[in-house]
């Protein structure tokens, strides 16, 4: 999604003071260190999801339930840098901080537990924080694939296991979800990509097996999800993939035996 979009998760048009639209990495940290002790909801959010769209809501009126509350608005895709500092996996997703201190964490589009949460934080009870340089702490990945669990497997055997997956096809696509149930705006994007070009491709949830995505960032010097395979070989993101197809690229390398 192109950051010029005018699109933003607010609809009401009253304008509430402690409801913001971020719109940069440092725009988001400016909010965040204001006020340190201030409780901050931080709601993850994309415009092609439908739950977004409800959760938007259910966002705007605990923004004006508790004026208190400091509200940031973070459109996922296009503030990337943001999403993937607190590994964000799916939307919606919705942080509670207090200051730099991570409080809780809630995915999907579930409403009563949103509320409740914030309810709670928000009272004069005494509750248990988790640091925010806790980094590994995420949303768990609705998944029924299974996972490799061998806690036994040595760095070699992961590094010929990502090879193994890397080669199950001609273009193998790692992505988060499926590619009828993609878990992020970019995983869809490939995929309907892929599809509009007829090019088969067989797909890895990285999502199921956090050895291998993290081992797939070291092995391809790849930071990010997705990364399409061709022949065995990292040819890049979604943004490298489109220009290939658009200038040709693609269909002479699937085309060259």
């Amino acid at each position: 999604m192109s950051s010029s979009t005018t699109t933003t998760a607010t609809t009401s048009s009253e304008q509430l003071s402690n409801l913001h639209e971020v719109t940069s990495p440092d725009h988001f940290q400016t909010l965040l260190s204001e006020d340190l002790n201030r409780i901050s909801l931080i709601n993850f959010w994309a415009p092609w999801a439908e739950p977004c769209t409800q959760m938007n809501k259910v966002v705007e009126e605990l923004a004006k339930k508790y004026p208190k509350l400091l509200v940031l608005q973070v459109e996922a895709e296009t503030q990337y840098e943001i999403s993937e500092s607190f590994d964000i996996e799916a939307v919606p997703s919705f942080l509670l901080l207090r200051g730099h201190t991570l409080l809780g964490r809630i995915s999907g589009a579930d409403a009563p537990a949103l509320t409740t949460s914030v309810s709670n934080h928000l009272s004069n009870k005494p509750m248990s924080v988790q640091p925010l340089s806790t980094s590994d702490a995420k949303p768990a990945a609705a998944s029924d694939t299974t996972t490799y669990t061998d806690e036994a497997e040595t760095p070699v055997q992961l590094e010929k296991r990502m090879h193994q997956l890397m080669n199950q096809s001609k273009v193998v696509l790692f992505m988060k979800g499926s590619p009828d149930s993609p878990k992020c705006g970019f995983s869809r994007k490939t995929v309907s990509m892929l599809r509009e070009q007829d090019i088969e491709f067989t797909h890895f949830d990285i999502l199921s097996d956090e050895r291998v995505r993290q081992g797939l960032k070291v092995l391809n010097d790849w930071p990010t999800f997705p990364q399409i395979i061709v022949k065995g070989e990292l040819i890049g993101g979604l943004d490298i993939a489109q220009e290939m197809v658009d200038n040709g690229e693609m269909k002479e390398l699937l085309a060259d035996s």
